[in-house]
């Protein structure tokens, strides 16, 4: 199985947990969207429930396969959460922003009673941090937020090279600051390891002008993984 067949047969199995009236939320990236596809499938065969995106794109998508939307106003309370990722670790500690939605899809998991996390085999790591870690700023006094992110990760560990996000397509113009949905920009910070994801957590999290980073830490509680030797389920322990 290449990446795209492994992403789907991961997609598949999380459909098992879809039960009839449960409140979902629709994660953002390349997995989740064959997650999107596969769920919409089952809506007009006549699944009931209903559904919070994670991103405008994810919206787009869940409208267009006639998926059934509220939001966390209307519906504050998720029953499940179904999302990829960029690196998980065994203790399903997460690196999530690739897609620059990492700010809704942290708030819509925390909402929710469980997450689970779809991926093929290669986002499996032994240790988090190969994949950079996106941090997402408010524009404002962008230089001093830079500055106050650098100190919070060298206070917990070696630093790394810091980049802001740049657009490469879509409405923006390319090369300028890549833009999120909440209007915000994104670092990301090359660490090679993180060996303590709770600890940076709490540090950038700690800073102000920091909006949310990629570190999701105690939310995924279940992890399905699939392989070239087939799909398998991790569980939190």
């Amino acid at each position: 199985m290449n990446a795209e067949a492994q992403k789907r047969a991961a997609s598949m199995r999380a459909l098992e947990f879809i039960q009839p009236g449960m409140r979902l939320g629709l994660g953002t990236g390349s997995t989740a969207k064959h997650f999107v596809e596969l769920l919409g499938e089952r809506v007009r065969a006549g699944l009931d429930i209903v559904a919070v995106p994670t991103s405008e794109a994810t919206r787009a998508d869940a409208m267009r396969y006639g998926i059934p939307l509220t939001t966390l106003d209307e519906t504050p309370a998720l029953d499940l959460t179904v999302d990829g990722a960029d690196e998980i670790a065994p203790d399903l500690s997460l690196i999530k922003g690739g897609g620059g939605a990492l700010l809704r899809e942290k708030i819509v998991a925390a909402a929710s009673a469980r997450m689970i996390v779809i991926a093929d085999q290669s986002k499996w790591v032994d240790t988090l941090g190969q994949f950079p870690l996106p941090i997402e700023v408010t524009p404002f006094g962008y230089a001093a937020t830079l500055r106050a992110v650098e100190a919070a990760i060298t206070s917990v560990q070696p630093g790394g090279p810091l980049t802001l996000r740049k657009s490469k397509n879509g409405n923006e113009v390319a090369g300028h600051p890549f833009v999120t949905d909440g209007g915000h920009w994104i670092i990301d910070a090359a660490l090679g390891r993180i060996e303590d994801p709770k600890a940076l957590a709490q540090a950038l999290s700690a800073v102000a002008g920091v909006m949310e980073h990629g570190l999701f830490v105690g939310l995924a509680t279940i992890v399905i993984i699939s392989g070239p030797d087939g799909t398998r389920l991790v569980e939190r322990t």
